[in-house]
């Protein structure tokens, strides 16, 4: 469960570290959380030191992002429930809202992602769990 100003890992080499959540985009209602799948407008923090000469994302960019990880568990249909060790995100291109902005995910993608609009971040991760 993620709300706002919570800090973010960025999971992917577009050249962001941490990330603070904005907003929560969802349709209808208002809503106070964020679950994996969940688009967020998030603002860069901190960026990676090795990369601030091919970073992609500067910080202070304000940015869409999926959220991909969540330290709260996760219930699969056959009794098994799991957690990832931190929160992290996938930043997202400003113009083409789905696609997004890195060419590499760190990391395992929970199965969820893979039958939404976010498809091409399964495609681009190491696995699926």
């Amino acid at each position: 469960m993620i709300q706002v100003q919570t800090l973010l890992k960025v999971a992917d080499n577009s050249g962001g570290k941490i990330v603070r959540c904005l907003k929560i985009l969802k349709k209808g209602h208002k809503t106070r959380y964020g679950k994996i799948g969940d688009t967020l407008v998030v603002s860069v923090q901190q960026i990676r030191a090795k990369n601030k000469l091919t970073s992609k994302v500067k910080k202070g960019d304000v940015l869409l992002a999926v959220l991909v990880k969540t330290r709260s568990f996760l219930k699969k249909n056959i009794g098994v429930s799991f957690c990832f060790a931190n929160n992290s995100v996938v930043l997202l291109d400003k113009e083409k809202k789905t696609n997004p902005l890195a060419t590499r995910v760190i990391g395992l993608i929970p199965r969820q992602l893979r039958f939404s609009k976010h498809s091409r971040i399964v495609s681009l991760s190491a696995g699926i769990i």
